[in-house]
């Protein structure tokens, strides 16, 4: 299998510098959304993979990444599904397949419901779900003169192996290069600044009455280990998003385009050409 030229490049979208790899190739394009405190790096095994099939996309989310930490943007799910609606018309793509993990799969349904006719199919990867707005004390601590070095603080306190061993079931497959990417924002102090303004700016989950009006047809992918969205969420998902079916990996955690990126690819090229 020839290996596809992936670009690795900044672009600028909406005013604000973000970081991109991509593989254009006029055939289907998917694009791929990561999730919380995460990067394109969580679909480094897959996308050599999917290039095969189709046009591939995927951005580091503003505020994480190498993306630019604004200060300014409203780091709500809506607005992130308006900048992937951006970043659409930036590389002149429509009718996208859309794969998001984790908080990424959030964003990818808000992209379902404000943006149906951009998709086709919707493939969520161990999708957040259910989750309520954060609560009001949080919300205007957040506005605390010292509140980004409080935050800084604590998650500097956290082991960064520890952290990656409970996205993985199967610790084998962490390497020091994976440890460094998640090591990488943690050094930069406006990240603080950005998760911060997450934590004010982000909606809930949506509801079942919200999730029972999106009709794009959906796939979901869970690992039946996964320690951080378990597959309980998945099962409640399956059956209030009205066009869904779902597939459960065992012995795989949360971060299944690590663990299981070959049969992870089968499964997304199977129900897109399905459609």
């Amino acid at each position: 299998m020839k290996t596809k030229q992936i670009h690795k490049e900044m672009i600028t979208i909406g005013n604000l510098h973000v970081y991109c790899e991509y593989v254009l190739n006029n055939k289907p394009p998917i694009i791929l959304i990561h999730g919380f405190v995460s990067s394109t790096y969580t679909f480094k095994h897959i996308i050599p993979l999917l290039a095969e099939k189709f046009s591939v996309v995927a951005i580091d989310l503003p505020g994480f990444g190498r993306s630019e930490k604004s200060k300014k943007f409203i780091y709500s799910f809506k607005n992130y599904a308006k900048l992937i609606v951006e970043c659409l018309n930036f590389f002149n793509l429509n009718k996208v397949t859309i794969v998001g993990h984790s908080m990424g799969g959030q964003i990818a349904l808000y992209m379902a419901k404000y943006f149906p006719d951009k998709l086709t199919n919707l493939i969520l990867l161990s999708s957040s779900g259910y989750l309520e707005k954060v609560k009001n004390p949080l919300f205007f601590g957040s506005y605390l003169p010292f509140s980004r070095f409080f935050l800084e603080r604590y998650i500097k306190r956290k082991n960064v192996r520890s952290s990656v061993e409970n996205v993985f079931y199967n610790h084998q497959l962490i390497t020091e290069e994976l440890l460094k990417e998640f090591q990488i924002p943690l050094m930069d102090k406006d990240f603080y600044i950005s998760l911060l303004r997450l934590l004010r700016h982000r909606e809930g989950d949506f509801t079942t009455e919200q999730l029972l009006e999106i009709q794009v047809p959906t796939l979901l992918i869970w690992g039946s280990e996964d320690k951080v969205v378990p597959v309980e969420i998945g099962n409640r998902l399956v059956t209030d998003l009205p066009n869904a079916k779902l597939i459960t990996y065992e012995k795989t955690g949360h971060l299944l385009t690590h663990e299981r990126p070959l049969k992870l690819y089968n499964d997304i090229v199977t129900y897109t050409s399905e459609k």
